[in-house]
């Protein structure tokens, strides 16, 4: 065959003249058939001649063919290939080279149904005549249909999730080393987030395995919706995905992108004509700021990840230095958790608990109570619930500490007037295990609590599991004659669903709806109406949450809120400061608080450098927000003057002066920052390592400095 080919391509020939020059007609009979068969181009690469055999395993005439562009017709596999081929073979179609054994199969799935698909080995040698002008190609293609497809499927395998059809752990290494080597050099940058599934062990502890995978090919085609072209998604292996995201620096648009994944993926699953929810957190770290090397941007993104679960999950956080011992001391909170649950079971007051005030808002008097669970760690001071309750129920001490909690808080309760609740969060992991009703019967009988002044808490978290088994515990409890409460209502995508068979008497309307009531071009305020408004008419009561200030509570009250907490009426009370305040014989409590609530600003204390012109001043930050800073150090700065504040890390914003008294300054951010997930303020964009250090060599100021230095001692308050 080769040497057939070897002479037809060596021999002067006159394009389009005869079907294939030079060769006799019986020959071509004799060797074409459906698996072997010849073509010929001219030299702009349309087809002259096409075999007959081959067009009809392709399903189509050869006059349909002949005088068409053969790189149109065919295509290189592009998955094999790894990009669009089109170009690629075009491209050796208009050259003067030979081409040896080039997978190819008909483009744009020209086959008809019945067509057997087929690829093809194609080698073709260049058409020369005397003068060596270019006439196009002759050649000859072999059916390696059997054989290229086993090659592609074995490839397949290696590369990609067989039960997601993700790209795996080994295809993502290859990627994510293909692309930082091909960025890194240039400082391009590129994200990647990790993320894995909360709650999805109790899926399948629930549903069964085959649920489990189900929930996991639904997730994978949410990430892949989501995230389309913009990147790559794969699955590590159990519940753990990766995203690389290349050009993508931004953390606005990452933060923003966290968010709907954790949004999106927190959605319920229908499965087996049952409803499964689980939740998601993400972290994220960018090259070239985080790391420049693979392992170290997946350590960095996967240490992110750890520190957005421990606090609190549902949640996204950005890589930063300050997380290389985040895992090391979880460990640690670990083992001082079980000793801290020990000592508190026998009397020990590092656990505690207190108990923020719902006020009736027609005659501000209390009517109950949440319980708040605190830790008083020893070495680490006050830690909050969101780090170590995840902690209790990932090791296995949530029902101990779930149970020492509820029966803490209802022997407290058990000392207040009969007409105050007691609210209690449970968590959804202690709600699914076995025998959750009957512990908190025997500790209403223990404890002597009133049954209907008790209140659980629960969160769209519980409906994870098995519906009849959630259904189950609902009934067992109703028939203890306790109260339900659905918490963080409005901030889920299936509460209304929830709301149809569960019997719960009272909605909780999240804190986030509070916080933005009074933001214009929101539609905050109208959520919280409507939750209310539905809450009256399936007869259940509601408690707005969060009111910190007159604006919001004029705002919530409006709109038909009876009952409201927040730090407008008081923060968390200890049981000693409630039995006093209780020997009056209503407790009520007058709202103080700002007239206004305005957007959270951050007291901080760390030094930074402060640019102007091409002088740099060490200056302390203070009260930092998404807009403007305080800054304290410099003295003699004009209003109106810019500068650039140098926060570390490689993050540069640019600000205007818009108040200067003595030592202090008030700067405004020309672009605002934004959440890094955790309480905390990041730039959107960094200034690439390679880009600081040539700053740091900077030439000699040609300028003298226009302001003076002074030194402010670190935890000095103006």
């Amino acid at each position: 065959m080769r040497r057939l080919l070897k002479g037809w391509g060596s021999e002067a020939g006159t394009p389009g003249s005869t079907p294939v020059p030079d060769a006799p007609a019986d020959l071509l009979a004799t060797l074409e058939t459906a698996e072997c068969w010849f073509f010929s181009t001219d030299a702009q690469g349309l087809i002259t001649y096409i075999s007959a055999p081959a067009c009809a395993r392709m399903g189509v005439a050869p006059a349909t063919l002949v005088g068409q562009a053969f790189a149109t017709v065919f295509e290189i596999d592009a998955e094999a290939a790894g990009e669009r081929s089109d170009r690629p073979l075009a491209f050796q179609m208009s050259g003067r080279s030979r081409i040896a054994d080039l997978v190819l199969r008909l483009a744009h799935a020209r086959s008809p149904a019945d067509a057997r698909p087929a690829w093809w080995s194609v080698s073709a040698a260049p058409v020369l005549d005397p003068s060596g002008t270019f006439h196009g190609h002759r050649g000859v293609a072999r059916d390696v249909t059997a054989d290229y497809t086993r090659r592609r499927e074995d490839s397949r395998a290696a590369e990609f999730d067989a039960l997601t059809g993700l790209a795996n752990r080994h295809r993502m290494t290859r990627r994510i080393d293909q692309v930082l080597a091909a960025y890194m050099p240039s400082g391009r940058p590129a994200a990647l987030m990790m993320l894995d599934l909360d709650r999805f062990k109790l899926v399948n502890d629930t549903l069964g395995h085959n649920a489990g995978d189900e929930l996991l090919r639904q997730v994978a085609q949410r990430l892949t919706g989501l995230i389309g072209a913009r990147g790559e998604v794969a699955r590590l292996g159990g519940d753990e995905f990766q995203v690389l995201l290349p050009d993508l620096d931004d953390r606005g648009k990452l933060g923003e992108l966290a968010q709907k994944i954790i949004a999106v993926v927190s959605q319920p699953y229908a499965i087996d004509g049952k409803q499964a929810s689980v939740g998601t957190s993400v972290g994220v770290a960018v090259a070239p700021f985080d790391a420049q090397e693979r392992d170290a941007l997946v350590h960095a993104a996967d240490l992110a990840l750890y520190a957005a679960k421990n606090g609190g999950r549902g949640a996204f956080r950005f890589y930063s230095a300050d997380l290389r011992d985040e895992k090391e001391e979880r460990a640690l909170i670990e083992a001082d958790l079980a000793t801290a649950l020990a000592a508190a079971e026998a009397g020990d007051p590092a656990l505690g608990m207190q108990y923020q005030p719902v006020v009736r808002t027609a005659d501000n008097v209390v009517v109950g109570f949440e319980a708040l669970m605190r830790w008083d760690h020893p070495h680490r001071g006050a830690l909050d619930p969101d780090l170590f309750i995840p902690i209790a129920e990932e090791t296995g001490l949530i029902e101990r500490l779930g149970a020492w909690g509820l029966r803490r808080a209802c022997a407290d309760a058990a000392l207040w007037p009969a007409f105050v609740r007691v609210g209690v969060n449970v968590s959804a992991v202690q709600f699914g295990r076995p025998g959750f009703a009957a512990m908190v019967a025997d500790v209403l009988a223990e404890t002597g609590l009133a049954p209907e002044r008790l209140e659980l808490e629960l969160t769209e978290a519980i409906f994870a599991g098995d519906d009849e088994a959630v259904e189950a515990v609902f009934a067992e409890l109703k028939a203890l004659g306790v109260r339900l409460a659905l918490d963080d209502f409005g901030t889920g995508y299936s509460s209304l669903g929830y709301l149809r068979s569960a019997p719960f008497d009272r909605l909780k309307v999240d804190r986030s709806f509070v916080e933005t009531a009074t933001v214009k071009n929101q539609n905050s305020e109208k959520i919280i109406a409507a939750i209310i408004g539905l809450a009256d008419a399936l007869g259940m009561e509601t408690t707005v949450e969060g009111v910190e200030a007159f604006d919001q509570l004029k705002v919530v009250c409006a709109r038909g809120a009876r009952f409201v907490q927040g730090f407008l009426f008081s923060p968390p009370l200890d049981q000693d400061t409630i039995l006093l305040r209780l020997q009056d014989e209503s407790f009520r409590i007058e709202p103080s608080g700002p007239d206004r609530h305005r957007p959270e600003r951050r007291s901080v204390f760390r030094r930074i450098g402060v640019i102007h012109e091409d002088h740099r001043y060490d200056a302390l930050l203070r009260d930092l927000s998404a807009t403007g800073a305080r800054v304290d150090g410099l003295v003699g700065v004009p209003e109106g003057v810019g500068l650039v504040l140098d926060m570390g890390a490689g993050q540069l914003a640019v600000a205007t002066v818009v108040r200067s008294a003595d030592a202090s300054i008030g700067v405004e951010f020309e672009t605002p920052l934004v959440s890094d997930g955790a309480g905390g303020l990041v730039t959107r964009h960094r200034v690439p390592p390679r880009t600081l250090a040539k700053l740091g060599r900077a030439e000699a100021p040609s300028t003298p400095r226009q302001f003076l230095e002074v030194h402010v001692p670190r935890g000095k308050v103006a």
